[in-house]
């Protein structure tokens, strides 16, 4: 059988409750569409989903901790120690994977001085950025960061050795190798593979680089923040390498009070973009990975806790946290000891690379699919008010890769979209007998290669 059939029959032996019928499974996607109807499917992304090597990725990891801190105050000037030496080290394999595509990667180092609670004098905090531009829509941009920076017990501790494997080498790793994966395409938007510094000091890597975006005119549409996505076993003796957490904000932090009033009423407290764009990566895992089951946490982060999507999330942009399911606490800010028969410290013994290699092609599946995808719809507004219908409207986009859009809509109560409709290019539409007040609605984008944008909820609260 041809691979490309190969490739269609995937989706169906994920559901071991669901037998399709012989004919079912031969039909091609274009015969199975109707027509007019956009494929619901990329072929392309089942490679993707099968390219990450964790051998690639081990070999990274082990570059990374053999620099023995990273800490963001340690060593700047030694070629083999700290944190001058692994960013230097990260903007030479930047620069290698460009060389393999015909310079396709633009390399920036995007970095401030900036002191405070734990930096007590004046310090260069340096991200490393590869971007790779566009060909129809270049300023519109989906982003994948990991956390270069590493520590022990002490925050303020610069001198000791803290290999940082999994928190977040692992993170590190999984960004360059979705940079070497997705370098062998053209995308219609742009992609950048972000290597942030400073995360564990305050988060200042994410906001010097949210500022920068800002001032360089990037319409950041989504930001996947990979902190810790290479250990298995959780400190409650949880084993578990098929399944992720991606945590994202409800409520955005960036909202005005206006917007808050609109919200209030109308609602929109489970669906903003940041939301919408994690429903759309499990989306995407559900299609085209194969055991690896996302959960969604509805909340910024773990309990208390915070991460570098948070900087972009201030920002007013869509962003979200990607990490193993079970942590083991043992492993993260630790000196390397071992006390009572517990070995302490975040060594390369604590990563799993096939599971790091799993949820890196969770995010090269993402990046790719939305970076091929159209924009999300803008001004996208809901009417229906003591009405049996509700009426969608949005503004109709010229983007050269746009077919059409989908409406969508789910329960107040469920928590991913159950139902959709395909509408063609269009301003807006009418669902017919289906009442506002029951049903939360969105907009998405299409394009003629299948690819959707995240759902957009109407107004300020679910806007892009």
């Amino acid at each position: 059988m041809p691979s490309q059939s190969r490739h269609r029959l995937k989706p169906l032996l994920l559901g071991a409750a669901f037998v399709a019928p012989l004919w079912l499974a031969t039909v091609p996607q274009a015969q199975a569409a109707a027509p007019g109807v956009p494929a619901g499917e990329d072929l392309r992304l089942y490679d993707i989903a099968e390219g990450a090597s964790a051998a690639r990725i081990r070999a990274d990891i082990e570059t990374l901790v053999g620099f023995g801190t990273r800490h963001t105050l340690s060593e700047n000037q030694s070629g083999s120690r700290g944190i001058g030496a692994a960013r230097r080290w990260v903007q030479a394999e930047f620069e290698r994977i460009s060389s393999q595509c015909g310079n396709c990667l633009e390399i920036v180092r995007v970095g401030e001085t900036v002191s405070g609670k734990r930096i007590p004098k004046p310090t260069e905090v340096v991200n490393v950025i590869a971007i790779q531009r566009g060909k129809h829509d270049p300023r519109r941009v989906v982003l994948m960061s990991g956390d270069l920076d590493s520590r022990v017990s002490d925050v303020l501790d610069a001198d000791s050795d803290a290999p940082g494997a999994n928190d977040n080498a692992s993170g590190v790793a999984g960004t360059l190798e979705a940079a070497r994966l997705l370098s062998q395409y053209q995308f219609d938007g742009t992609i950048v593979y972000a290597v942030l510094s400073g995360e564990e000091q305050g988060l200042y890597g994410g906001a010097t680089l949210a500022k920068y975006a800002r001032e360089h005119d990037w319409r950041i549409k989504a930001v996947l923040n990979n902190d810790m996505i290479g250990n298995i076993e959780g400190i409650n003796g949880v084993k578990d390498n098929h399944s992720v957490r991606v945590f994202s904000e409800g409520v955005r932090i960036a909202e005005t009070p206006e917007e808050a009033r609109e919200r209030y009423f109308s609602g929109g407290e489970n669906d903003s973009a940041s939301r919408n764009l994690a429903r759309k990566i499990k989306s995407l895992a559900d299609q085209y990975l194969s055991n690896l089951d996302v959960m969604l946490v509805y909340r910024l982060d773990r309990f208390g806790r915070g991460g570098h999507h948070l900087p972009f999330n201030k920002a007013g942009l869509a962003a979200v946290r990607i990490m193993e399911t079970n942590e083991n606490y043992n492993r993260q800010h630790q000196d390397i000891r071992v006390e009572n028969g517990i070995a302490y410290g975040d060594v390369l013994a604590g990563v799993d690379f096939d599971f790091n290699a799993k949820l890196t092609a969770l995010n090269a599946v993402s990046l790719a699919s939305m970076a091929w995808a159209p924009a999300p719809p803008e001004a996208v507004k809901i009417q229906g008010e003591v009405s049996a219908d509700t009426r969608l409207s949005w503004q109709l986009a010229d983007a050269g890769n746009l077919a059409g859009y989908r409406v969508y809509w789910r329960l107040t109560t469920e928590p991913e979209w159950s139902h959709s409709r395909y509408v063609g290019k269009v301003d807006n539409f009418t669902l017919k007998n289906l009442v506002i007040d029951n049903y939360l609605f969105g907009v998405a984008s299409v394009a003629a290669n299948g690819n959707e944008s995240p759902v957009v909820f109407p107004g300020a609260a679910g806007a892009f």
